[in-house]
């Protein structure tokens, strides 16, 4: 479900892309130092997000180091890591270990249920050290799944599920910052449930998989309509999210922050309209050259 919290590249100087990786290879450094090579491989680039966010926030100083690593064997590449960078990398576990043992429950995917086993015993110091961040990712599971199972229509309330969860692993600690961190995190973690509703609307159109954006389709929506409708809801997730972020004092690395939350979360469904108005313009071409 994750993936949409990024970079726009396209948009972002050279020195803050720069930095933004340094940080992204921070928090695969702290994977592999706390969970070894497996923990690696559940990179992602959303818990950058949180690393690069918290760091910003509380002026955490960063270890500069200059390593090789699985992707650049060749060259020593900047890192930056902190102890956010072991925050973010626990939240990456703990997610890809929850995430692993509910498709062993939905799908009985024997290769999730066995990366569960081998993460579950590397989880435990990240259950102890962040007790109220774990609560809620095992809640927003069961939650999601009860939602799914009842078919839920409600799209405030299903998209819900993901924002209470978000809106604690953005909240590091209880301070004078904790509300707003968490009204970031809420509408963000909003805004990817709806993202990836929307983004996978046509796949589970045509499986059947549970989609609360299919029941537009039932309703008589249109294609157009449709569109319409989840721009309009994920501009209000995306505007409530930058609203919490704006209210915190960050300067560091605000260029880098702020590419990603206007601009970045977008990319997405900015690649979909793209995909479907290319398609569109093929279609109308073909109709063209068949009525020569």
């Amino acid at each position: 479900m994750f993936g949409y919290v990024t970079i726009n590249k396209a948009e972002l100087k050279v020195k803050d892309y720069d930095r933004y990786h340094a940080f992204y290879c921070g928090l695969c450094h702290a994977l592999k130092k706390r969970y070894g090579r497996l923990g690696q491989f559940t990179l992602t680039y959303d818990m950058t997000f949180v690393t690069l966010l918290l760091t910003s926030l509380y002026e955490e100083k960063s270890e500069h180091l200059r390593e090789h690593c699985m992707v650049h064997p060749a060259s020593r590449h900047d890192i930056y890591y902190n102890k956010f960078s072991d925050y973010g990398a626990d939240m990456n576990m703990l997610l890809t270990y929850y995430k692993l043992l509910d498709d062993w429950d939905d799908d009985r995917d024997f290769k999730a249920l066995i990366i569960a086993g081998l993460l579950k015993r590397r989880c435990k110091r990240a259950v102890q050290e962040n007790p109220r961040q774990a609560k809620a990712i095992k809640t927003y599971i069961v939650e999601n799944k009860a939602c799914e199972n009842a078919g839920e229509k409600d799209f405030d309330k299903v998209a819900g599920c993901t924002g209470r969860m978000m809106s604690e692993l953005l909240c590091y600690r209880e301070d004078e910052w904790s509300q707003y961190l968490r009204q970031l995190g809420f509408y963000l973690g909003k805004f990817i449930y709806l993202m990836d509703a929307y983004d996978d609307l046509d796949k589970d159109e045509k499986d059947g998989n549970y989609n609360p954006m299919r029941q537009l389709m039932t309703a008589g929506y249109g294609k157009e309509q449709i569109d319409a409708k989840a721009y309009d809801m994920l501009m209000m997730m995306g505007t409530g999210a930058a609203a919490g972020f704006e209210k915190l004092p960050i300067l560091e690395n605000v260029d880098i922050l702020r590419n990603i939350l206007y601009s970045g979360i977008w990319g997405k469904y900015n690649e979909r309209v793209k995909n479907k108005s290319a398609s569109h313009e093929k279609k109308h071409c073909i109709r063209k050259l068949e009525k020569c």
